[in-house]
């Protein structure tokens, strides 16, 4: 087998395999031998037809069939002979040969990147040191009663906090664009609902007003669209409601499900979700850091293949579906980029999943709900779940081993539990 490879510029390959006729021709006469034992042919007595019949009849057939097979065990053995990793399937293109002739075959494929020595870890990301405090929590309790505020229509302006009804329609130089459209939506004035300029511009207005507002869309608003473009909505007011907040007592705290020690108990509650919150935010801040740094630290080019898979991946995952083309081609990259790089470090590193730590994560996550054994054992019983719960916890790994073993270094920044919240938010976003 003779095998030679091209490269047609970046990370794709192609190669080129010829298989000697003698591997094909023997393959062919052996079927088609085995064939004129078997076949039934008018005129024939069964295991009777004369071979030259059957290759006449089968021997095309016969010889595609041979071909095909022989194509994929040799892409193997070739890919192996030349050291070759390829990111997808590999594209074939087959040349029909005939008796007597040698197989040839080409097969164009992207590879997977080598880098050029060790991962460069070597740069500083920031420790946010964060407590829970009384006020925070008091906050967060706040935050639950505006989920069970009720409203009380006025006949008053608006003011922040107020929930305004509305109708708008929004132009981009004039047209029309997606999701510019709405009708009797409930919008409370300094929610940050809306993009920035909408809900100020709301402040004052009272039921039965028309007004025309004019904002701009972040540069980095999801929607390739309108991102960074200057847009008018016509606005027309329904009505303004205020917010009337529950008392904060013991019906407010069996509304949450509490229904011992009342308030006390309600306040210890919200102060152990708030603690195991900001466990995972404290790891998911320092793990975006590292892996910001990663990139930046260490360029990759990667296949075009493994990112359009990814591509496919995002589209059928919920939190990913309002992003347009241009947003989706970005998060695709950056994960196939640092897939590579993550690769990389377990590999060199011998960084095993520890199965405690999978355990962990998997309790944490059963917690939230009211029976956490079944949800434990449904997550065990489901391999591609469990799989992705891995998956985090090998990233939390490497950053653990990053912290201890490599060039990364380390500062502590005293930080808000909102603020730690609202940069998990950007991250997302």
């Amino acid at each position: 087998m003779q095998v030679s490879v091209e490269n047609t510029g970046g990370l794709e390959r192609r190669m080129t395999v010829q298989v000697p006729a003698e591997r094909i021709d023997q393959e062919v006469g052996s079927r088609l031998q085995s064939m004129s034992r078997s076949v039934r042919l008018d005129g024939f007595r069964p295991g009777k037809v004369p071979l030259k019949v059957v290759e006449q009849k089968y021997g095309r057939q016969v010889r595609l069939e041979v071909m095909d097979q022989v194509i994929h065990s040799t892409l193997q053995e070739a890919l192996s002979q030349e050291s070759l990793r390829p990111a997808g399937e590999p594209k074939i293109e087959p040349n029909e040969s005939q008796p007597g002739e040698a197989l040839e075959y080409t097969a164009t494929f992207e590879v997977f990147p080598e880098l050029a020595g060790e991962v460069d870890d070597n740069f500083t990301v920031m420790r946010p040191v964060v407590e829970v405090s009384d006020a925070e929590v008091d906050a967060m309790l706040d935050k639950l009663r505006k989920q069970r505020a009720t409203w009380n229509e006025v006949n008053r302006d608006a003011r922040v906090d107020d929930q305004v009804i509305i109708d708008f329609e929004g132009t981009v130089g004039g047209e029309s664009f997606s999701g510019n459209k709405g009708e009797k939506m409930p919008l409370v004035l300094g929610s940050n609902s809306m993009i920035p300029g909408f809900e100020e511009q709301l402040v004052g207005v009272s039921a039965g007003d028309e007004k025309t507002l004019r904002v701009s869309f972040p540069g980095d608003y999801p929607s390739a669209e309108v991102a960074g473009k200057d847009a008018e909505f016509g606005i027309k007011v329904h009505g303004v409601a205020e917010m009337v907040l529950p008392e904060l007592d013991d019906d407010f705290a069996r509304a949450f499900g509490v229904a011992d020690r009342g308030m006390a108990g309600l306040r210890e509650e919200v102060t152990s979700n708030m603690q195991r919150e900001l466990k995972q935010l404290l790891k998911g801040n320092l793990k975006d850091q590292v892996f910001s740094g990663l990139l930046e630290k260490n360029p990759v080019e990667v296949p075009r293949s493994l990112i359009e898979n990814e591509i496919v991946q995002l589209r059928s995952q919920q939190e990913y579906q309002g992003l347009d083309t241009e947003a989706l081609q970005k998060t695709a990259e950056r994960r196939v980029k640092l897939g590579v790089l993550i690769s990389e470090i377990v590999k060199h590193n011998q960084i095993q999943v520890d199965p405690d730590r999978v355990r962990e994560a998997v309790g944490t996550i059963a917690a939230s709900y009211e029976k956490p054994e079944e949800v434990i054992q449904w997550y065990y019983g489901n391999q591609e779940m469990l799989a992705g719960i891995q998956s985090a916890v090998l990233e939390e790994q490497v950053v653990d081993w990053m912290i201890e073993n490599g060039g990364l270094k380390l500062e502590e920044k005293q930080t808000s539990f909102d603020e730690l919240v609202d940069a998990a938010k950007q991250s997302k976003g």
